[in-house]
C-alpha cells in the first residue's frame, strides 16, 4: 500500500448526497442502476453503480450515500458519469454503498 500525504487527501472530494431517483440500466455490462444524487450545493449529479445484489430502486431512493464528486466525469457505455459511487465488498464480491449513520446536510465533505 502506497501512503499518502494529507494534503493528497484533502484534495480528494468525498461528499454525502441523498439519492433523488434511480432506474434499471440494463446497458450496463454488469447488473447495476443509474442514479441521480442531490449533493447540495454541489448540484444534482449522476452515476451508475453495481449494487443491485443489496438494494432495490425502492430501497435506494432517499438513502445517503458518500461519492467522490471531483472526479473529471466518464463516458460508462452511453453514459455519462457524473461522480464515483463509494462501497465496500462483501464476502462474496458484491458492493455495500457507503452511508452515513445519521442525516447530515447534502454536500457534506468527510472529514
Amino acid at each position: 500500500m502506497e501512503e499518502i500525504t494529507w494534503n493528497d487527501f484533502e484534495k480528494v472530494e468525498l461528499r454525502v448526497g441523498t439519492i433523488i431517483e434511480a432506474f434499471d440500466y440494463p446497458e450496463a455490462r454488469k447488473p447495476a442502476y443509474k442514479v441521480k444524487v442531490d449533493f447540495g450545493d454541489f448540484g444534482i449529479k449522476t452515476s451508475s453503480a453495481q449494487i443491485t445484489k443489496h438494494y432495490t430502486i425502492e430501497d435506494l431512493i432517499g438513502r445517503q450515500i458518500v461519492g467522490v464528486v471531483n472526479f473529471p466525469k466518464k463516458q460508462i457505455g452511453k453514459f455519462m458519469s457524473e461522480f464515483l459511487v463509494t462501497g465496500f465488498a462483501d464476502e462474496n464480491g458484491d458492493i455495500v454503498l457507503s452511508t452515513v449513520e445519521r442525516k447530515v446536510p447534502n454536500g457534506s465533505k468527510l472529514i
